[in-house]
């Protein structure tokens, strides 16, 4: 435990043991593994900036499972949530609702995925993450809302009007991260292992009942049988509230065909980002991960796109309308090729543009938002997009390798 932990004030906590004090104090808060892999994405705006100290902390969450671990390795101050929420934060840093209201700090929260891609249909309807309840818990609105598209405040100006003077429309980190890395695709698909000739496979589900995942039982058998062994490459990207709502054992149990036949199934922490640029056909649903491959040249299909679930705004609807469904009918490959060959650049593309209206610039604007709510001059360098790394080989992610993305 750090010993910023040990006072209600962050800028004297543990002061007789700090070599830096009188910092700014960033609060990162860590619902789930997948808002922290969003947030971490952030983090590197403030690197290398002695006056500021980061500090993270993990409300509780249903699908907070793997969040102690994935704090263990970054290896970052970790303060237990009923101690964050006496203490006085200079900035917090969120990308997800539950409990934010009770942080002492002004809040910025940003979306966990590719906008907001789902509906929901009961209790408080409306746009996941929009919503009054998504954007203000219980009551508190935040000092900032940062969004990647202006479409998004259209949205916000029917569902929580209030919010649309806090809201910066600052872009989609990830986007920016895989458009900055196409160039090393090849640089990718060889780190992967695989051969030029080989074809990769990759399998992406979101979370709920309605994901691609309740479908893998009847397709993780045809990704076995019908792919031929030395064309074709296989990887199953699983969105880590499916982790966390089962259980590692129990999803790697459920698995664990596959990665006996060499599937590579890549942990809940892993960067799947490389592994889709690798990609050359993508089977999906209407999860972030999916619409994310609109950036590549990979062709995809659908093994789930349930209409009411998809927010008709968003691109998961468009891509709903554009990429064909898989059938349990016809033959796999015989389903990859037809959908290669109805494959048009120029329909995805307009469905990727609608991921963000600030292409390429969302560290030039979330630096300048986060250092104006710190009041803080920015550093004195532009902010860089840098390519991903280079991942892991595809044999090593079959045999459950653990890592977190840079």
């Amino acid at each position: 435990m750090s010993a910023l932990s040990t006072s209600t004030d962050p800028s004297v906590a543990g002061r007789e043991w700090l070599t830096l004090v009188e910092r700014k104090t960033v609060l990162v808060v860590v619902h789930t593994l997948a808002y922290g892999k969003r947030l971490l994405g952030v983090l590197p705006l403030l690197e290398a900036d002695f006056r500021i100290q980061v500090v993270f902390t993990a409300p509780p969450h249903v699908f907070g499972d793997e969040v102690p671990a994935f704090l263990r390795t970054l290896g970052g101050a970790v303060l237990p949530w009923d101690e964050a929420i006496r203490m006085t934060f200079d900035l917090a840093l969120a990308a997800g609702p539950r409990g934010v209201e009770k942080i002492s700090a002004p809040l910025l929260t940003l979306p966990h995925g590719a906008g907001y891609l789902k509906r929901v249909s009961t209790g408080s309807a409306g746009v996941a993450g929009l919503r009054r309840q998504d954007l203000a818990p219980g009551g508190r609105l935040p000092a900032a809302v940062v969004v990647p598209h202006h479409a998004e405040l259209a949205v916000l100006a029917r569902h929580c009007p209030e919010a649309v003077p806090f809201t910066h429309v600052v872009g989609d980190p990830v986007h920016d991260r895989i458009v900055a890395s196409r160039p090393l695709r090849t640089v990718y698909r060889r780190a992967l292992g695989l051969a030029d000739e080989e074809r990769l496979v990759v399998v992406a589900s979101t979370w709920g009942a309605r994901s691609s995942f309740g479908r893998l039982e009847g397709l993780l058998p045809r990704l076995m049988a019908e792919l031929p062994a030395g064309r074709f490459r296989s990887a199953i990207l699983v969105h880590p509230n499916v982790w966390s709502g089962h259980g590692s054992w129990q999803v790697r149990a459920w698995l664990a065909s596959c990665t006996r036949a060499g599937i590579a199934v890549l942990a809940p922490e892993a960067d799947w980002r490389p592994v889709l640029l690798a990609a050359d056909h993508i089977i999906g649903d209407h999860g972030s991960v999916t619409l994310y491959g609109t950036l590549t040249n990979a062709p995809i299909l659908l093994a789930s796109s349930p209409h009411q679930e998809i927010n008709a705004c968003s691109p998961a609807a468009a891509l709903a309308l554009t990429a064909p469904a898989l059938s349990p009918a016809h033959p796999l490959v015989a389903q990859l090729d037809y959908a290669s060959a109805e494959y048009r650049p120029e329909e995805y593309a307009a469905i990727a543009a609608r991921i963000t209206s600030e292409p390429g610039r969302f560290n030039r604007n979330m630096r300048r938002l986060m250092y104006r709510l710190l009041g803080l001059g920015q550093p004195a360098h532009a902010p860089e997009t840098l390519p991903l790394p280079v991942p892991p080989a595809l044999d090593t992610w079959a045999h459950g390798r653990r890592e977190i993305p840079a």
